[in-house]
C-alpha cells in the first residue's frame, strides 16, 4: 500500500470466547491500572490468540475502559521473561499518557523512561525501554529507528489510529519501527474520520471490495457491557430556543436540533454553548443535581465538563463555582501542569473538572460518573473517545450519565454507541461521517487534526439569547421522555434516578418515568380541553416527531421483549427495510413507515 493511498478500516471480531469461559469477565473490585493479578476473560483470550502464532504484528481493538494497558503489560512481562525481546518502546498520543504508561509498567516491574528526549539519543541501561509520543517519533524517525535496531524490540503503538493523523507521522512511524522484532498495536476507537491509512495495520477487501482493517483480537463495547467490564451510559439530551444575530445584522431564531439545515443547526448549537446565555447554566445545574444523586451511592463520583476552547472552559468553571460553591479543577491542553492536575483530581473526591482536550483519550479517571458534552466537536472518533472517559467500571451497578445538546448528529452517535465501527479506506473523505464544527481554532484544540467541516464558519454572529429545556433520555437504543422545563418534576424524574442500578433496572425505571410523564401530559391536556383551551392550530412538527419517536421506541421495546433481540438490532433492521437515517434524524413519514412495519410484524 502506498503511503498516500486512501482506504476504509474495519476492525472485525476474530477470536471466540470459549478459550476463557472459565474466567470471570471482570474484577469484583477494580485493580490499580496495570497491576491486575487476575486477567479478565478477554485479556486471557487475546494472550492465547497472540501466543498461538506469535506474529510480528498484532492489533487489538478493545473498547475504552476494558484494560488494554493491563493486557499489553502482561504481554511485555511474558516476552521479557521468555527472552524473546530485549527492550520496549511505547508510543502514546500525549505527554500525559506516556507518563501514565510508565507508572503502570513500574507496578509490574517493567521500567520505562517517560522523560526520554530526542536530544538524549539513548536511554539508561537500568530501563527496559522508553515511552514517547507520536510527535516525538515524527521529529526524529532515524533516531528511533537506531534505538529499535539496538536490540530485539517490542514496539507498542497505543491508540494506533493516531499514526494516520498526518502523512508525515505515518511515514515517520513506518521508518522508525519497520525493523522492530514485534509490534503490538492498540486502539479503543478503531476508526478515523478520514481515510488516512494507519501504519502496520492490514486492510482486506470486504464483500463490496472496500478495503477495511482487521483486528487480530476485537473486544467491543457491546460485549464488554454484557460482561460487566464497562458501564452503561445514560444520555440526557437538552434542547431549547436559541436566538442570534448574523454578520449581516439579521436576527435568527431556532430551537436546538429540530432538523433545520446544517448551517442553522450549527449556529443554534454555538449559541447554546455560549457561557453568557441561559442554556449552559441550566444544563450544568441539572448535571450537578445528577452528580449529587450518584454520590449518594458512590461518594467519590466526579463530573467532567468537556469544553470547546480555553475561554469556554474558564467560563464554565466560574458557573460551576457559583452553583456548587467550590472551584472545579480546570485543565487546559497547553498547560505544563495538566498531567499533575488530572492525577490529583483522579485521586481526590472533588466534584468537578473542566477540560478542553486533555481527557479526550486514554486518561484514566475511573471515578468519573457524570459528564457534560459542552463542545462543538462532533466527529465519531472524538465522541467515542470522550464517552470512553466515563465507562470504566469499578463495581457492578454503576452507570454513566452524559448531558449533551439535543443535536441530531450527537444523538445519532449516542444511539449507535454499542455498534462496532469500521475504518474504511476506499470511500470519499467524510462519507457518512458528517460533522458540524463551530470554530476552527477551537476544533483544532478539541479534535487535534481531525478535519473540520468546510461550513464551520459560514457566519460571524453574536449569540443573543438561549434557553434550555429537558428534551429526552437515550439509553440502550431507546428514547424516554417528551420534553420538560428545567427544574420541573418531569426533569427531576429522569435526572434523579439512583446512581447504582443494573442495566435492566435502569431500563425499567426509565420506562416507568416515561409512562408517568405521559400520564401527566395527558391529564393536563384533558384539563385544558375541559376548560375550552384547546388550540385550533395543528401541533408543531417537533411535537409530532416526539410522539412518533416515543411510539416507535415503545414498539421496539415490545418486539425486543417478545423476541429477545437487542433494541439496536431491531432499529438497524427497520432502517434496512424502510430506509432513511437514524431515529434522531428521521422524518415523521420515515418514522411512520417503521412503526407500520413493526405493527405488521407484531401481529404476525
Amino acid at each position: 500500500m502506498s503511503s498516500g493511498m486512501s482506504i476504509p478500516l474495519s476492525f472485525g471480531p476474530s477470536v471466540g470466547t470459549s478459550a476463557a469461559e472459565h474466567l470471570s469477565p471482570s474484577f469484583p473490585e477494580r485493580a490499580a491500572r496495570g497491576t491486575a493479578d487476575k486477567l479478565r476473560a478477554w485479556q486471557a483470550e487475546a494472550l492465547e490468540a497472540y501466543f498461538a502464532s506469535e506474529p510480528r504484528d498484532f492489533l487489538v481493538a478493545a473498547t475504552p475502559g476494558a484494560g488494554k494497558t493491563t493486557f499489553a503489560l502482561r504481554l511485555v512481562t511474558e516476552l521479557l521473561a521468555q527472552k524473546k525481546i530485549d527492550r520496549v518502546t511505547v508510543v502514546a498520543p500525549t505527554e500525559h499518557l506516556k507518563r501514565q504508561w510508565a507508572d503502570a509498567a513500574h507496578r509490574v516491574g517493567v521500567r520505562l523512561d517517560p522523560s526520554f528526549k530526542n536530544s538524549h539519543g539513548w536511554h539508561g541501561k537500568h530501563f527496559h525501554g522508553i515511552a514517547v509520543t507520536y510527535a516525538q517519533v515524527a521529529t526524529r524517525p532515524a533516531l528511533h529507528r537506531n534505538l529499535t535496531e539496538s536490540g530485539r524490540s517490542l514496539v507498542i503503538l497505543d491508540e494506533v489510529h493516531h499514526g494516520g493523523d498526518a502523512l508525515s507521522w505515518g511515514d515517520a512511524i513506518r521508518e522508525a519501527f519497520a525493523p522492530a522484532t514485534r509490534r503490538l498495536s492498540l486502539t479503543g476507537t478503531p476508526f478515523r474520520s478520514d481515510t488516512s491509512p494507519i501504519p502496520f495495520v492490514t486492510y482486506y477487501p470486504d464483500e463490496h471490495g472496500i478495503r477495511t482493517s482487521k483486528a487480530d483480537y476485537a473486544y467491543g463495547y457491546g460485549r464488554a457491557l454484557a460482561d460487566g467490564v464497562v458501564r452503561p451510559v445514560i444520555f440526557m439530551a437538552y434542547a431549547g430556543k436559541m436566538r442570534w444575530r448574523t454578520r449581516t445584522g439579521d436576527e435568527m431564531e431556532a430551537r436546538l436540533g429540530e432538523g433545520d439545515t446544517k448551517d442553522v443547526t450549527a449556529q443554534a448549537w454555538r449559541t447554546a454553548l455560549d457561557p453568557e446565555g441561559e442554556w449552559v447554566p441550566a444544563v450544568l445545574k441539572a448535571a450537578n443535581r445528577r452528580l449529587t444523586e450518584v454520590r449518594h451511592g458512590i461518594p467519590d463520583a466526579g463530573g467532567l465538563v468537556i469544553a470547546t476552547d480555553h475561554y469556554a472552559a474558564r467560563s464554565y468553571a466560574a458557573i460551576l463555582e457559583k452553583i456548587t460553591g467550590r472551584k472545579p479543577t480546570v485543565v487546559l491542553s497547553d498547560e505544563k501542569a495538566a498531567s499533575d492536575k488530572i492525577a490529583r483530581f483522579a485521586e481526590s473526591d472533588s466534584r468537578w473538572m473542566v477540560a478542553v482536550r486533555m481527557v479526550s483519550e486514554g486518561v484514566d479517571i475511573p471515578r468519573l460518573g457524570v459528564g457534560v458534552y459542552a463542545t462543538s466537536a462532533s466527529t465519531p472518533l472524538f465522541f467515542a473517545q470522550a464517552i470512553g472517559r466515563f465507562v470504566r467500571t469499578r463495581r457492578r451497578g454503576e452507570t454513566a450519565s452524559i448531558f449533551l445538546p439535543s443535536v441530531p448528529s450527537l444523538l445519532g452517535l449516542a444511539g449507535a454507541l454499542e455498534l462496532e465501527r469500521d475504518h474504511a479506506l476506499d470511500r470519499d473523505p467524510g462519507e457518512g461521517l458528517e460533522e458540524i464544527l463551530l470554530d476552527d481554532d477551537a476544533a483544532d484544540d478539541a479534535n487535534r487534526v481531525e478535519s473540520a467541516s468546510g461550513d464551520a464558519l459560514l457566519f460571524d454572529f453574536k449569540p443573543l439569547e438561549s434557553e434550555a429545556n429537558f428534551d429526552r433520555v437515550l439509553f440502550d437504543g431507546d428514547e424516554y421522555g417528551a420534553g420538560a422545563a428545567t427544574g420541573s418534576l418531569e426533569e427531576l424524574d429522569f435526572i434523579g434516578i439512583p446512581g447504582l442500578l443494573e442495566p435492566e433496572q435502569v431500563r425499567e425505571l426509565l420506562r416507568h418515568r416515561h409512562q408517568r410523564q405521559a400520564r401527566r401530559i395527558g391529564d393536563r391536556q384533558k384539563q385544558a380541553d375541559a376548560a375550552g383551551e384547546r388550540s385550533a392550530e395543528p401541533a408543531p412538527l417537533y411535537r409530532n416527531l416526539k410522539e412518533q419517536r416515543s411510539l416507535l421506541n415503545s414498539l421496539v421495546g415490545m418486539r425486543a421483549k417478545a423476541t429477545g433481540e437487542p433494541h439496536g438490532l431491531i432499529h438497524a433492521e427497520l432502517r434496512r427495510i424502510a430506509g432513511g437515517p437514524a431515529v434522531p434524524q428521521a422524518s415523521v413519514t420515515q418514522l411512520q413507515a417503521r412503526i407500520d412495519l413493526l405493527r405488521r410484524g407484531l401481529r404476525s
